[in-house]
């Protein structure tokens, strides 16, 4: 699931004050009420519930300024080759073009860098230009397509893959957005498979 998002050159002002911090069932609410602007068909609490039960084979992250959460992304370690799937990037429609998006691909890229993935991978609808372009701007080109993928909108999946991400030039490549956020967001010290199952799933 990929929501849309504006093209990171269009952004309108850079966000300043995110956090970064391992996906919680505490914020499964509002982190369902965000996806539930994905135009396919969006994950269910459920989903993601199970997602973040799977433990160090995933890494979830939300975005947040002060108690509001704006964002969240989602890495799947696939154990095999070395190879890292995004599987989900949203921002709230509300808090678009800030690059916010772009703050949360990145530090899933570093996740799946440091646990050992040399390539990383995802789908997208051929249509979404402004995620494209984000995904463009860490390396990611086509290398295939899904069809049918989105059936419930009559498209394909292109699959996208940035290669040799565990090289020094792909650092330097990461090195450079960062240094282009004019607020590196904050990152919880928390491992984000440390997670506490005894959490209710109040916003």
């Amino acid at each position: 699931m990929t929501v849309d998002h504006h093209a990171p050159g269009a952004d309108r002002t850079p966000v300043t004050g995110i956090e970064l911090s391992p996906m919680r069932r505490r914020h499964l609410r509002a982190v369902a009420a965000i996806a539930a602007h994905d135009v396919h068909q969006p994950w269910s609490i459920d989903v993601f519930r199970r997602e973040i039960e799977q433990g160090h084979r995933r890494a979830y992250i939300v975005a947040h300024r002060g108690r509001r959460l704006v964002g969240f992304g989602g890495l799947l370690l696939t154990g095999t080759g070395g190879e890292a799937h995004i599987t989900t990037v949203a921002v709230d429609p509300a808090e678009r073009g800030q690059g916010i998006g772009t703050r949360i691909v990145l530090h899933l890229a570093r996740v799946g860098i440091e646990r050992g993935a040399s390539d990383l991978t995802l789908e997208v609808r051929p249509s979404n230009e402004h995620a494209l372009a984000l995904y463009r701007r860490f390396g990611f080109a086509p290398a295939g397509v899904r069809k049918g993928y989105y059936a419930d909108l009559g498209e394909d999946a292109l699959i996208l893959w940035a290669h040799d991400t565990a090289e020094p030039a792909y650092a330097q490549r990461l090195d450079a957005i960062a240094a282009s956020l004019a607020d590196p967001p904050a990152v919880a010290a928390v491992p984000d498979h440390d997670i506490d199952l005894d959490e209710d799933a109040a916003p």
